[in-house]
């Protein structure tokens, strides 16, 4: 059963895509078994970056077959925090009330999308840092390297969430539009850094919900040593930049 929340306004799934062809349709088809019986106000939209590989084309015709998918495509591969914000443009324009992001290549599970509608928070965090939570089909360098990553930018800004490098969240809409998306610099994986610890100083309460990320079922990852060096030094300038935040209002909630 939906939540009283969920009434007010649809759900919409946001999808980066760059040459998923292969993890698409069946991706696609899970959201949508995932979201039918506990949110039937849902939209699954497809941020596809040009692939070259023909994902934006395989996204059209699922489009035309189904009227809850829908596809944006942009001129070239600009970067993921760059695709997520305009899917979440499209989104806020459409009248969505929650937002979702989750990656296209089943690293996150569709089945667990109820579980972090149904939190309910501000921002709902699949967290794989908290009790209950874990990774699978890691070797141990990359797990250290998450970790690390997760546990170098709670210290270095400060703030009591376990998962901040995790891509798998759900925003209510009043958080996409407090946070200033025009201002967000973030282009690569340092995006999920920036905009969680936005939404803190500006007084949103974080949930997390334990999930457990798997590794891609095929393709290749995206991550690069450029995508690595932004958010090394992204981190300590989004807490001793220039810029300010407004103090917040409530403190951040943990589950």
């Amino acid at each position: 059963m939906a939540t009283p929340q969920l009434q007010r306004g649809p759900v919409w799934v946001v999808l980066p895509t760059y040459d998923e062809r292969d993890n698409l349709e069946p991706i696609v088809r899970e959201i949508r078994g995932a979201l039918e019986s506990v949110v039937p106000d849902h939209v699954i939209l497809v941020v596809d970056d040009s692939s070259p590989d023909g994902t934006g084309e395989l996204a059209d015709r699922l489009a035309a077959a189904d009227a809850h998918v829908q596809v944006l495509h942009r001129a070239a591969k600009q970067g993921l925090g760059q695709a997520y914000l305009a899917g979440f443009r499209r989104a806020l324009d459409a009248g969505a009330a929650l937002v979702i992001e989750m990656d296209a290549d089943f690293s996150h599970d569709p089945a667990d999308l109820p579980r972090l509608i149904e939190a309910a928070g501000d921002l709902v965090l699949g967290s794989r840092y908290v009790r209950g939570g874990g990774v699978r089909d890691w070797g141990p360098a990359r797990r250290l390297i998450s970790r690390g990553g997760s546990l170098y930018a709670r210290l270095v800004l400060g703030v009591p969430v376990h998962d901040l490098t995790g891509g798998f969240k759900c925003f209510r809409r009043a958080v996409l539009e407090a946070i200033d998306l025009d201002s967000v610099r973030s282009r690569g994986y340092a995006f999920q850094v920036e905009l969680t610890y936005r939404a803190i100083k500006h007084g949103f309460a974080v949930t997390e919900v334990p999930i457990t990320f798997a590794d891609r079922r095929v393709g290749e990852s995206k991550m690069s040593r450029t995508i690595v060096a932004e958010a090394i030094w992204m981190v300590p300038s989004l807490r001793f930049g220039r810029r300010r935040y407004r103090p917040p209002k409530q403190r951040t909630r943990l589950s």
